[in-house]
């Protein structure tokens, strides 16, 4: 993006962060993209402790991630984000990861609300925290719904306490965790080119999340749900 004003950060893929074939997972890569918003916010003045003094935060809605190469243990890569547009109190973000020669390694686009943590409600963004940030075109990808549909035949799984390592600064599962857990159902083998989640409400701690897992041929859909089988995010993999 010749003349562009996106954040980036340089780092390595480190053993903490891969997989039995050595390279990036799915979490890790999931945690660079949200490391990188939040160094953004920090750098421009708008981070967490910002909007705590608030009772404000930015929290996740929707991914739409396409992996074209995973990348492995040792390898350099370059982390960008940048904001594509504000509209009401929604946020629209997008994100790339190259490697050290410019090669495209994943994209991903990314909806966000403003919350009021108080109120538990959606709240616009004050216009001093809009302003902080500079607005670049979207990515051309395809585009998909923020929804994710959940199809009826579904198989039940083993039930999750969430305990105090899930969570994030907000007291609640962190968007990350969430894929953690949804990995645990992949089959061996399974490369997944896109990744898609839906958050539809925060689980807290000791909250018990029921797995449902719907399986086909290129695609596999994780449904984490309450004990009223309402999810708490649902995440579909396709290759």
């Amino acid at each position: 993006m010749k003349g562009s004003m996106a954040y980036q950060f340089e780092s390595r893929v480190r053993y903490s962060e891969m997989d039995l074939e050595r390279k990036l997972t799915l979490v890790a890569l999931v945690d660079y993209f949200q490391d990188c918003s939040t160094f953004q916010s920090e750098l421009c003045g708008r981070g967490i402790e910002y909007l705590q003094k608030m009772d404000k935060a930015w929290m996740i809605l929707a991914w739409q991630i396409e992996i074209l190469r995973r990348p492995e243990l040792g390898e350099k890569i370059v982390t960008k984000t940048w904001p594509h547009g504000f509209k009401a109190f929604y946020g629209y973000r997008n994100f790339t990861m190259e490697d050290e020669n410019g090669e495209l390694l994943a994209r991903a686009d990314s909806t966000w609300a403003f919350m009021d943590l108080v109120t538990g409600h959606p709240s616009k963004a004050p216009q001093e925290v809009l302003a902080s940030y500079q607005i670049e075109p979207a990515l051309p990808m395809e585009e998909c719904s923020r929804k994710i549909q959940v199809p009826k035949e579904q198989v039940k799984k083993d039930p999750i306490c969430v305990c105090q390592y899930h969570l994030d600064t907000n007291q609640h599962v962190n968007n990350g965790q969430y894929i953690r857990m949804s990995e645990e159902y992949l089959p061996m083998g399974f490369e997944p080119s896109r990744l898609r989640v839906e958050y539809r409400k925060q689980a807290k701690l000791h909250d018990m999340i029921v797995p449902y897992v719907h399986e086909e041929q290129d695609k596999i859909l994780i449904n984490l749900c309450d004990e009223q089988e309402k999810p708490y995010a649902i995440i579909e993999y396709s290759r």
